[in-house]
């Protein structure tokens, strides 16, 4: 098993394995790499890149997996407001409701 401390300073461009989670500052609450690099439609999350740099190359990692039209989607703007965010998102689950 690799250690905490080995997984922290490697500097590579390989993602962590599942086992290794961090806090996100959005959800509150521990998750995976997998797991940010996939939240938004498929896509990373906007945050990806500042929650991650410190436990390996996760912008080359990216730069590599993504095209460029889809980091310029998620990294390339600056992100929405939170308000619209919340607006966008109250929007959605009415929309949802009403399909039900």
């Amino acid at each position: 098993m690799t250690s905490l401390k080995n997984i922290i300073m490697r500097r590579d461009s390989t993602p962590p394995n599942e086992d290794y989670k961090i806090r996100c500052p959005r959800l509150g609450h521990q998750i995976t790499f997998s797991y940010c690099r996939s939240e938004n439609g498929g896509l990373p999350c906007f945050k990806t890149l500042d929650c991650w740099f410190e436990h390996f190359l996760v912008e080359e990692y990216l730069r590599e997996e993504l095209k460029p039209e889809q980091w310029d989607q998620v990294f390339g703007r600056p992100p929405k407001p939170k308000m619209l965010s919340l607006v966008e998102l109250i929007e959605q689950a009415k929309m949802m409701k009403k399909e039900q």
